[in-house]
């Protein structure tokens, strides 16, 4: 098992998850972020940080999608490891519905 970010952190990007992780598993895309599953350690100390509920175990069903997404881009985008701001209009995103097919991009963030 692993986590995974799913769609509702899109547009939100909350960071606190990335502040407790121990293992720095973290990866930013423009309006989102992913955990690379080989790197996951399956602690879970990152899932009730987040504000917007966006991280899951991939143990729940219909998230193959979600693993395939966060498997690709965490190999793609840079590395993020410090809690940064999140969004001004985060909190209007939050609980949208079909948010990756609105609104996500495969450009990379910041990182650190």
């Amino acid at each position: 098992m692993t986590y995974i970010v799913v769609d509702n952190c899109i547009k939100c990007k909350y960071t606190d998850c990335v502040e407790v992780c121990p293992v720095d598993c973290f990866y930013e895309g423009e309006n989102m972020l992913v955990i690379h599953p080989d790197e996951c350690i399956d602690c879970g100390v990152c899932e009730p940080e987040c504000p917007a509920e966006a991280i899951l175990p991939d143990t729940e069903p219909g998230l193959e999608h979600f693993l395939e997404i966060n498997t690709k881009f965490a190999d793609i985008w840079p590395n993020i490891t410090a809690q940064k701001r999140q969004p001004a209009d985060a909190e209007k995103f939050d609980g949208e519905k079909d948010k990756f097919k609105k609104y996500f991009t495969e450009a990379p963030g910041e990182g650190d």
